[in-house]
């Protein structure tokens, strides 16, 4: 991020514009909705720059800029069309310890202007640091189109009123008292006029005053594979409602930035065979939070119902009385299989598929080789890169072929995706040469289909 987004103070700033053409009018039309005093330099100004004077909106200096003409100004804005004279302006205005921006020149400038969807006083700045301005309008049109201009007058009328609502308990209570105006009570009232909003705010607080504080509860909740947009509806709400996230290693930066800012983030990530946070530890933190009345989310990777020893939570969460839901999420082998353009089973290939764990609790995992070992049969392991000679050694001992395809995907549904196809007989050096570092997925029985091994967006390796 260059440019870090910032709502700056206009109210009675000085603000200056030197040039009186169209890249100054397409800023004045913007500046104008502040409440800033502003300046115009310009010899020769468009008609409707002299209009505004007129009527008081600005101040029209009928020449250029010189010396001191930007003292005590928070904003400069270059809008010469020239730039020999935006940089000789704005090496003025830098002088004068204004914050300088010149149309159409990203690097000279110290700050730049988003595009701005006004629904005063909430505003939404949308800027993709020059790189993208035909999106940024795009976006724009579609956050218009969604917000109502209602939104403006509840949010006016809600300013007013939020010394009122001290009297409910900083947190959740008033979090829930102002999700309740502005996306229910509000909107209703408003629809009567601005004269019932009012009114009915009183009413609403009354309402909340008499509740009973809401129970702390934790949400078990599938964070999917890593992409976020894999996420289901109730696991971002889940999200954005949270006091308290505790969440997995697996856990992608993207998914975590959907939570609340003011959300307490608790990581209590796990590796096999590698540091770990105690069981013992993740139950303790679920009922110590949840027990002071907060909204806990246990973020799972993958579906929280799969190899997440889900059970030994719920347990430690009933047993203090804490109240729970599960939020299942898309677990890895749907979004790896995806990857590969298969499916799990087949007609006349396989029936059943087995989700296995390369390891548990006492170390590599046992499992019903005999049975895995037949023709045809296909299995998803998970955590199995460590386990994968072991595997090997008990697949081929109960007579698995050993060219019986075999395909690890790394990192599935995330941009740094991977796709490795091997055999069961190489899988040991597949590994090795592959030097894996994120999580993977292991399919025994299943190959990339042809056509998606040779997409690029794939990036399949072969280790014969």
């Amino acid at each position: 991020m260059d440019h870090f987004p910032i709502f700056v103070a206009t109210q009675s700033a000085r603000i200056i514009v030197s040039g009186g053409g169209d890249a100054a009018l397409a800023k004045l039309r913007l500046l104008m909705k502040t409440t800033g005093r502003i300046t115009v330099f310009a010899e020769d100004p468009a008609p409707e720059i002299a209009d505004w004077a007129a009527a008081g909106k600005l101040t029209l200096v009928r020449r250029a800029m010189d010396h001191g003409d930007a003292v005590c100004a928070r904003l400069f804005y270059g809008a010469n069309e020239d730039a020999a004279e935006d940089a000789r302006t704005a090496a003025l205005a830098r002088a004068c310890g204004a914050l300088v921006n010149i149309v159409d020149n990203l690097a000279d400038s110290q700050f730049i202007t988003p595009a701005i969807v006004d629904r005063d006083p909430v505003t939404i700045a949308i800027g993709t640091e020059g790189a993208a301005p035909v999106l940024a309008r795009a976006i724009k049109a579609d956050l218009e189109e969604r917000l109502p201009q209602s939104l403006g007058l509840l949010a006016r009328i809600g300013k007013t009123f939020r010394r009122a609502s001290y009297a409910l308990p900083f947190g959740r209570a008033r979090r829930d008292f102002w999700r309740d105006y502005y996306f229910n009570a509000g909107p209703k009232a408003v629809a009567d006029g601005e004269d019932a909003v009012r009114p009915a705010l009183d009413a609403l607080l009354a309402d909340h005053m008499g509740r009973t504080a809401r129970a702390g509860h934790v949400a078990f909740v599938g964070g999917g594979p890593g992409d976020p947009e894999l996420l289901t509806l109730k696991a971002r709400r889940a999200l954005d409602e949270a006091d308290v996230v505790i969440y997995d290693r697996l856990i992608t930066p993207e998914i975590l930035e959907l939570a609340r800012r003011e959300a307490v983030m608790i990581d209590v990530g796990k590796e096999g065979f590698g540091p770990s946070t105690p069981q013992e530890r993740i139950n303790a933190l679920l009922v110590e939070h949840a027990a002071d009345g907060s909204q806990v989310v246990r973020l799972k990777s993958g579906d929280a119902t799969v190899f997440g020893r889900l059970d030994e939570e719920i347990e430690a969460v009933e047993e203090a009385g804490i109240g729970w839901h599960i939020v299942p999420g898309i677990t890895s082998a749907s979004a790896a299989v995806a990857a590969i353009g298969q499916s799990l089973t087949r007609r006349g290939r396989n029936a059943s598929v087995r989700f296995l764990t390369g390891h548990d609790t006492k170390g590599f995992a046992d499992h019903d080789w005999a049975t895995l070992a037949r023709p045809g049969e296909v299995a998803a392991i998970y955590m199995g890169k460590k386990s994968a000679r072991f595997i090997q050694g008990r697949l081929i001992m109960h007579g698995c072929d050993r060219q019986t395809p075999v395909t690890l995907i790394e990192n599935a549904s995330r941009p740094n995706q991977r796709v490795i196809e091997t055999t069961l007989d190489a899988l040991p050096a597949t590994l090795e040469a592959a030097q894996m570092s994120g999580p993977a997925l292991t399919f025994l029985g299943l190959a990339p289909r042809a056509a998606l091994a040779l997409a690029p967006t794939l990036k399949t390796q072969e280790f014969a």
